[in-house]
């Protein structure tokens, strides 16, 4: 476990469930590009979302980031423009079973609030 301003973040702890959860999240598979902010790693990445909400996303891939790690987000809403955002790695699983995938949450630290509105439609649309 690590610490951070008033957080405990469990590593490969299971996700929050729906009633801890802050935001209502929606599931959905879409392409999301990262880009590290300390340009370790070179170029965009693709990876693909598991569930999108205002406050976050989790993102399915073998290739994880650490913890507290700070990135650069673009993903495209169906039918709904192309969002872009801040956000830090809060948690990480490395599990796979047949009721977990490899991934990563990622929480938005930066989204204007025209994208916030994007996302709060689209998982109203639900």
């Amino acid at each position: 476990m690590t610490a951070r301003a008033g957080h405990v973040v469990r590593r490969n702890a299971p996700p929050p469930t729906r009633a801890t959860r802050q935001h209502e999240r929606r599931q959905v598979e879409l392409p999301v590009v990262l880009v590290d902010e300390a340009n370790r790693v070179r170029g965009k990445i693709r990876f693909d979302s598991r569930d999108i909400s205002v406050g976050g996303a989790f993102l399915r891939s073998d290739l994880l980031f650490e913890i507290g790690e700070e990135l650069r987000i673009e993903f495209s809403l169906p039918e709904g423009p192309r969002v872009r955002a801040r956000g830090r790695v809060v948690r990480v699983s490395r599990e796979r079973d047949a009721e977990h995938v490899p991934g990563m949450g990622v929480e938005f630290t930066d989204l204007s609030d025209s994208d916030r509105d994007a996302v709060r439609a689209f998982i109203a649309r639900a």
